[in-house]
């Protein structure tokens, strides 16, 4: 997979020398020598990675990394920080500023390339949530402004055999988060499908094999999206990379320094949950995009599809479909006498009772207006006009509590029946002949229910 690559440093040959090797490997590369420069074609160009120097005059590379990450539109371009110093506190300093790794000259090339695959398949992923997102806002089926969500009071699983470096990492994750210990695999992988926002996974296990169940978690439908920290022997360079190569998110080195534990679990954890806010923000929209928002039922547009299927299924030799067409007799005089917001309350009212009368199989929706259908699967026509009469008497049989209760309404509905015919693939045929029975209904009265064979 390739990237866009922005190098951020201020020596020319350090630049060109990253650039050489990552062109080399056919990535498209961007460069900045400074600070405010590197803002700006990160906003404009939004790169998928930016590797960043952190020894630059005026503006360094911790300050750089803190405005990438505090602007909405830039922070979830995953940074590195490259640098020749090699101190525990500037590499905590660097993650705590939001950098996603830290790297040390001179740089080694397969860790290089290894964290940046790693990196971009996550980038991949972000920006196909946000896409997803953004186009919900267009369509106004989200709103608000974006999360700026935290990373502490996780819930973290620590799976892991050795007792004593167990207990030290539930002693120092239990500072900020709610951490559990698991030494078996099979139990952990129950416990990962729960409520768990980081698996902590120790790859030197001497009990199971931890590249090996950090694959399952990868590999479970129930927990591939959940982030791994893989705690490794820096020494065994193959682990360390095939432990990226699997999907593990990050990387946390032996022996174990506290606050770096801390900087790279909060670091996932913020992450996870900003693509939970974006997963849970395209579920809503899917949901918006098919739902009705005033009554709570499907709309038109998720019955077409429906009604489509079952009206194919049916013109081949299945069961028969039914449909119900269903206008509340009237509901213009409601709004011209009541207003609107009467009007509303009816028809959220409606909604619950034509729901709470229908089968389970059976998909009620608002068609439009106070115009409602059922479609109702395997069912024939005589059985759709006795469920047609029970909504009926429903309706008609007590009035409707309007204006928060302190009114009651009589409301009555015409209903129109109709079933497929064996020669019928037409979906609309069908609709059309129970909206005509429909208006027969109310032209006989209203109040009724009219059943039209063909």
């Amino acid at each position: 997979m390739s990237a866009r690559i922005l190098v951020v440093d201020d020596i020319e040959a350090n630049v060109r020398l990253l650039e050489a090797k990552l062109a080399a490997e056919y990535y498209e590369v961007l460069t900045a020598a400074d600070g405010p420069t590197a803002l700006a074609m990160a906003a404009a160009e939004k790169p998928d990675i930016v590797l960043l120097d952190v020894m630059m005059p005026g503006m360094d590379g911790f300050s750089v990394c803190r405005r990438l990450k505090d602007d909405a539109e830039t922070r979830h371009i995953p940074v590195v920080l490259v640098t020749a110093l090699d101190g525990r506190a500037d590499r905590v300093a660097g993650l705590e500023a939001g950098a996603d790794e830290f790297l040390t000259k001179p740089i080694d090339d397969v860790m290089l390339f290894a964290r940046v695959r790693s990196l971009t398949r996550l980038k991949a992923v972000i920006d196909e949530l946000r896409e997803r997102e953004a186009s919900g806002r267009r369509m106004g089926v989200i709103a608000g402004a974006h999360a700026r969500l935290g990373g502490s009071g996780g819930r973290i699983l620590v799976v892991d055999d050795h007792a004593r470096q167990a207990q030290r990492l539930l002693a120092e994750l239990s500072v900020e988060h709610r951490p559990i210990v698991e030494t078996e695999p099979e139990k952990a992988l129950l416990t990962a499908r729960g409520a768990v926002d980081l698996v902590i996974v120790n790859t030197d296990a001497r009990g199971f094999d931890g590249l090996r169940f950090a694959a399952q978690i990868r590999s479970d439908e129930a927990t591939r999206s959940l982030p791994v920290l893989a705690i490794v022997d820096f020494d065994d360079r193959p682990k360390v990379v095939k432990a990226l190569e699997l999907g593990v998110n990050d990387i946390l080195a032996r022996p174990i320094d506290p606050q770096e534990l801390a900087a790279r679990a909060r670091t996932q954890i913020r992450r996870k949950r900003y693509t939970d806010y974006l997963r849970d923000n395209l579920d809503h929209s899917l949901e918006l995009a098919v739902t009705d928002q005033l009554t709570g039922l499907h709309n038109r547009r998720y019955m077409q599809g429906r009604l489509d299927a079952l009206a194919k299924r049916a013109s081949a030799g299945g069961e028969p479909v039914a449909c119900l067409v269903i206008d509340i007799d009237h509901f213009k005089k409601i709004n011209d006498s009541f207003g609107h917001q009467v009007g509303d309350d009816v028809l959220r009212e409606f909604a619950v009772r034509l729901a709470s009368n229908v089968r389970a199989i059976d998909l009620p929706v608002r068609y439009g207006g106070e115009e409602f259908v059922v479609v109702m699967p395997d069912t024939r026509i005589e059985d759709a006009h006795r469920i047609a009469e029970r909504i009926r008497l429903h309706v008609a049989g007590s009035p409707f509590r309007v204006l928060g209760g302190e009114e009651l309404l009589s409301v009555t509905i015409s209903i129109g029946v109709a079933a497929s015919l064996p020669d019928e693939a037409s979906p609309q045929a069908l609709l059309r002949r129970a909206d005509e029975a429909m208006y027969e209904a109310k032209a006989a009265g209203r109040n009724r229910v009219i059943a039209r064979a063909a």
